[in-house]
């Protein structure tokens, strides 16, 4: 009876007339992309092509895929200069030295089979790709065609190990299996053992499970120093865990993790008027090893204070099925809650309340114990 008298008291005090929600505005999409840009950044093009390899990974594949093909026609097309320079300056390219004439003047050229530019373009990717169709070879009358077709040929091997190395790390990213890491689409907060707790839930949908999984928390909200100076994006860290196993997850199944809203929470002091009201994000973290490929990955999240639904439990999602002898996640179900009775004040309110009835019990207990 106390317990539904403060409930009712903190329901009209939560939905007065008047009461707003209020927004704040979101670091960490839910796709777990971080909605920051940059600006005014002093030589940043330079910065980044200084780390060209990571800027390629990191870059959309079109433009991965247009500076493949440019890198490659732009390396044949200067060694065919160099080609061409090379059969000019020895006077392959005159009218009697050209391959119809040479076996009648005796004339040995740099090259066999060059005619014009088209000539030196087509030898120059048979030399960095080592096609060899036989037509065109370099000959031992120019020491400086043998020294082109030793550098062009070296040049060739590192431009396509830089080129398949790109296309390597690109495709094996470990942010590509954070598509199969879920998060649930709300957080909750009701009782768990007496206490107001924050929840949420992860699942992972593939087999291949993520090795020594870690779920951390952490509070973004503004915050005034004693100075009264602002600190806007002030992130506090949340102690969370599942299941008594503290913030280790044994991943084989969708997990429900809590934040225990204590007095060492920041959320201590805040009831569910506060949370239509305050501006503040809760950004949830999920690392481990990908099981399949050793890598390390991370999956992120955010939850705004209107995806916080108070006095909602989330619904369970893992069942045992007899027919397969085995555990079966319905993961229709990942993002469904239920309604719960749960007081609107806060954890503090509450804790004090509970005080307060244990005094009386304790009290009253005294009392029958002692006699008149």
């Amino acid at each position: 009876m106390a317990v539904g008298s403060l409930r009712r008291n903190e329901s009209s005090r939560a939905f007065r007339p008047g009461t707003t929600r209020k927004y704040r505005k979101r670091a960490i999409l839910k796709s777990g992309e971080c909605n920051i840009s940059t600006s005014k950044v002093s030589q940043q093009h330079l910065r980044f092509l200084q780390d060209i390899f990571t800027t390629l990974v990191d870059a959309q594949w079109r433009w991965t895929l247009l500076v493949f093909a440019f890198s490659f026609i732009g390396s044949w097309l200067f060694f065919a200069v160099i080609w061409w320079l090379i059969a000019f300056t020895h006077g392959d390219l005159e009218e009697m030295h050209l391959p119809d004439h040479q076996a009648e003047v005796g004339w040995t050229p740099c090259v066999y089979n060059i005619v014009s530019f088209t000539s030196c373009f087509l030898f120059s990717i048979e030399t960095q790709h080592t096609i060899g169709y036989g037509v065109r070879t370099t000959t031992e009358e120019c020491p400086e065609a043998i020294f082109i077709m030793c550098f062009q040929s070296i040049y060739g091997v590192m431009i396509q190990a830089f080129m398949v190395g790109i296309v390597f790390a690109k495709m094996t990213r470990p942010k590509h299996r954070t598509q199969t890491l879920l998060f649930s689409k709300n957080a909750v907060i009701c009782q768990r053992d007496g206490e107001l707790s924050l929840m949420f839930r992860v699942g992972d949908m593939r087999k291949s499970h993520i090795i020594g999984a870690s779920i951390r928390a952490q509070l973004i909200r503004t915050r005034t120093t004693k100075e009264g100076e602002i600190l806007s994006q002030y992130q506090t860290e949340l102690d969370v865990g599942a299941d008594g196993c503290g913030s280790d997850l044994f991943f084989i199944w969708p997990q429900i993790v809590v934040h225990k809203i204590n007095e060492n929470s920041p959320m201590y002091n805040m009831c569910a008027s506060d949370l239509l009201q305050d501006r503040f994000e809760i950004v949830v973290i999920l690392e481990g090893t990908v099981e399949s490929t050793g890598q390390s990955t991370q999956a992120r999240s955010s939850y705004v204070n209107s995806e916080i639904l108070w006095g909602h439990r989330f619904e369970p999602v893992v069942f045992y099925n007899k027919d397969n002898q085995g555990y079966e996640i319905n993961y229709s179900k990942f993002d469904e809650t239920q309604q719960v009775d749960t007081p609107l004040c806060s954890a503090r309110e509450l804790a004090e309340f509970y005080k307060i009835q244990d005094d009386y019990r304790s009290n009253a207990e005294d009392s029958i114990q002692t006699p008149a």
